[in-house]
């Protein structure tokens, strides 16, 4: 990966930060993958991904995100994050809903984003559920 390939990231990571979803998306292939192997969610192409994205930023409004490591390779790029928001609105995960508690709740993740054409052509997110679900107060063994 060459420098541009880094600052394409932290570009992205910017947008995020700031709820830009048209920036988001200027980031993105037209034909990119966006997949969520932690809730399961998968958005392929622009408008999928703007769907998605947005559902994120209704959910948590405050949502921000701090860089904890960033990896590059030829053509790829893996970050490592922490996420920050307040538990202000209701939260699905599949047949259940949890309502909002007020509480900050805070978790790790990382981002595999390969990189084609100067533009993120899929972004991976793998995310620490079990401390997001402890943390909505799920009992888990």
């Amino acid at each position: 990966m060459n420098h541009w390939d880094a600052a394409i990231l932290d570009r992205y990571g910017e947008a995020w930060n700031r709820h830009d979803v048209d920036a988001i998306l200027a980031l993105h292939t037209d034909d990119a993958v966006f997949q969520n192997h932690t809730s399961g969610g998968i958005a392929v192409g622009k408008l999928q991904i703007r769907q998605l994205v947005e559902s994120v930023f209704a959910t948590f409004p405050d949502l921000h995100f701090a860089t904890r490591r960033s990896y590059f390779s030829e053509g790829v790029g893996v970050v490592e994050w922490t996420a920050k928001a307040t538990h202000s609105r209701p939260i699905a995960r599949g047949t259940q809903t949890f309502p909002p508690t007020g509480k900050t709740l805070s978790w790790d993740g990382t981002d595999v984003m390969p990189i084609r054409d100067g533009l993120i052509a899929r972004k991976d997110v793998y995310a620490d559920s079990v401390s997001l679900l402890r943390q909505l107060g799920v009992s888990l063994p």
